[in-house]
């Protein structure tokens, strides 16, 4: 497939998506890496998916208000919860999340399992469909990671604990709903882990990690007609582990 007006109007709002999503999961990234607690986005954008999915089975506008709300109430409860837990149980945080994660997910399969596109509505919860972005909601969604990366940058430690978990709320509902599932945990924990042994200009090779991969993935998915979420997925480790081979072999000469 070659790069024609028809395609580049169908790729440049994904890779916009894409950019924002880096731009917030970057800084987000390296705090968990350095928290340990790698697997949260997993769990908290599940809990997200669920809302939903059960805002679906009910029967709500599938791009109302209402479905909004409901993913955002979900992930908060389940942001605070494990907030709870970090505290009281810090030792087995990371089993924690995951048995969130495993009950979102089989309680998602429950709810899907009587619709007749629930496979259809897994795979997007979970892959995502980056291709079909709407350019109109790109702007709501920048001013939402503005907000997000206004007070992470600009309150740093003094957000807490409670106000980590909530930021990252609030950015993995919106993301989830962007790009799905896998993307939203390569975005955050790829870039961050790549440059996580990066003496120097962490941030910059780590937004380059994210960029770069969106890039190579979306172009790629054209060249080679493959599903795009799966090809960025490929592409932003593939380019994370240049970038940390990179990283290490200078730290050796």
């Amino acid at each position: 497939m070659t790069l024609d007006a028809a395609n580049f109007g169908i790729l440049w709002p994904a890779f916009i998506a894409g950019l924002l999503v880096t731009a917030t999961h970057v800084p987000l990234g390296m705090q968990v890496l350095s928290r340990g607690i790698v697997f949260i986005d997993l769990a908290v954008a599940q809990v997200a998916g669920v809302g939903v999915i059960l805002a679906d089975y009910l029967g709500w506008e599938p791009t109302g208000a209402a479905v909004q709300v409901a993913a955002l109430s979900a992930a908060l409860a389940c942001a605070m919860m494990l907030t709870w837990t970090e505290r009281r149980w810090p030792e087995i945080q990371e089993a924690v999340i995951g048995t969130v994660f495993v009950v979102a997910s089989s309680v998602a399969i429950l709810l899907l399992a009587k619709n007749p596109r629930g496979g259809e509505n897994l795979k997007e919860l979970l892959i995502g469909q980056i291709l079909w972005v709407n350019p109109a909601h790109l702007a709501i969604v920048a001013l939402i990671y503005t907000a997000v990366l206004g007070l992470w940058f600009g309150l740093g430690k003094r957000l807490g604990r409670i106000g980590f978990y909530v930021l990252f709320g609030c950015a993995v509902t919106v993301s989830v709903q962007l790009v799905g599932l896998y993307l939203v945990f390569t975005t955050l924990v790829v870039p961050a882990l790549s440059t996580y042994y990066t003496q120097g200009r962490r941030y910059l090779k780590a937004y380059s990690v994210g960029v770069i991969g969106y890039a190579i993935g979306l172009l790629s998915s054209l060249w080679l007609d493959l599903p795009s979420g799966s090809m960025i997925v490929c592409a932003i480790i593939a380019v994370g582990l240049l970038v940390a081979f990179s990283s290490r072999s200078r730290r050796s000469s």
